[in-house]
């Protein structure tokens, strides 16, 4: 799994512990000027993990590109202003309750604020170099104020409360979307997002494959821990190579012979006890990898073996390869 599919799944980090066993009073914060010396050649600054409470004294940083506060506690986005040339900022895993105070950061191309305390998505209509929107495990619950972010390919907001997939529209040059870990109900309003080759909608409230017709670029199509009953809708998406659609409800393999393109379906924990119908993926001939374990099909004693002979093309079952 990649990185941002470990992200769109919303189970990478962990939160900052406010509590601190060694001081009642609270955890020790670190001032910036405690723990570095400011180089104003510096392009490149790491400070994760240093209990950093405030921003402060960074503004000799004229050359600044990248900037990164992983894993403090850091409540505020302030003091920025003045970092004109950064193109990278990171605030995983911090205490942060707003987006403000970027506005003058018009070169930024990627921002991370994933796994902090966001209510909303805002102030950041001005980042229109942006192309990469970390915002993954915070407390938004609606997709909003983007319209700015035409230069956008990848956006993770999963772990979330969204509902609804929606103001989208302007976001053409999406490549990847990530919407795992919510509550949404539907596939809907992504008609605009021709150029998608990742889709993640894992572990949320969907029952139906559906409004996918556009998306004729879509590679990668994650749908597991939902509510599907049935594969269909999919005519249009031929390029699709991975396909997940574990944990749903699915007791029947079809309408997948058309995906030409398919290497790896990820069915497993579903309800298929049919062994005529996985007969239907003889013809998905680049299929490498399957997924088919806890399925009534995986109880037969001969289930590898089968598997194997229906789909001559396997390398690999449920994670071990093929003899």
């Amino acid at each position: 799994m990649s990185d941002n599919e470990e992200k769109a799944a919303g189970a990478e980090g962990a939160s900052n512990d406010d509590s601190s066993k060694d001081n009642p009073d609270g955890p020790t914060m670190q001032k910036i000027e405690e723990i570095i010396t400011i180089d104003p050649e510096t392009y490149d600054l790491d400070l994760n993990h240093q209990r950093i409470g405030q921003i402060e004294g960074l503004e000799p940083l004229v050359r600044i590109e990248r900037l990164c506060f992983r894993w403090n506690l850091i409540k505020k986005i302030e003091n920025l202003q003045t970092l004109t040339t950064l193109k990278e900022l990171e605030f995983y895993d911090n205490q942060i309750t707003k987006l403000e105070n970027l506005d003058t950061l018009v070169n930024l191309e990627i921002l991370d604020v994933s796994f902090n305390r966001l209510g909303k998505i805002e102030n950041i209509e001005m980042l229109t170099n942006l192309e990469r929107l970390f915002l993954c495990a915070n407390k938004i619950p609606k997709i909003e104020n983007l319209d700015s972010l035409v230069n956008l390919t990848m956006l993770e907001l999963g772990d979330n409360k969204l509902r609804k997939i929606e103001n989208l529209d302007a976001l053409v040059n999406l490549k990847q979307l990530y919407l795992g870990k919510n509550k949404i109900t539907r596939i809907e309003n992504l008609d605009k997002l021709t150029n998608l080759t990742c889709l993640s909608l894992q572990a949320n409230r969907i029952t139906k494959i559906e409004n996918l017709e556009k998306l004729t670029e879509l590679s990668e199509l994650y749908l597991s821990e939902n509510g599907i009953e049935k594969i269909e809708n999919l005519e249009n998406n031929k390029a699709i190579e991975t396909l997940d659609l574990a944990q749903n409800m699915i007791s029947k393999i079809e309408n997948l012979s058309h995906l030409t393109e398919l290497e790896e379906f990820w069915l497993n924990d579903n309800s298929v006890s049919d062994w005529s119908c996985i007969n239907h993926l003889s013809g998905n001939s680049k299929l490498v990898t399957i997924y088919l374990e806890r399925n009534p099909v995986a109880s037969d004693v001969q289930y590898r073996t089968k598997l194997k002979l229906a789909i001559a093309s396997l390398t690999k079952i449920d994670a071990t390869l093929c003899r």
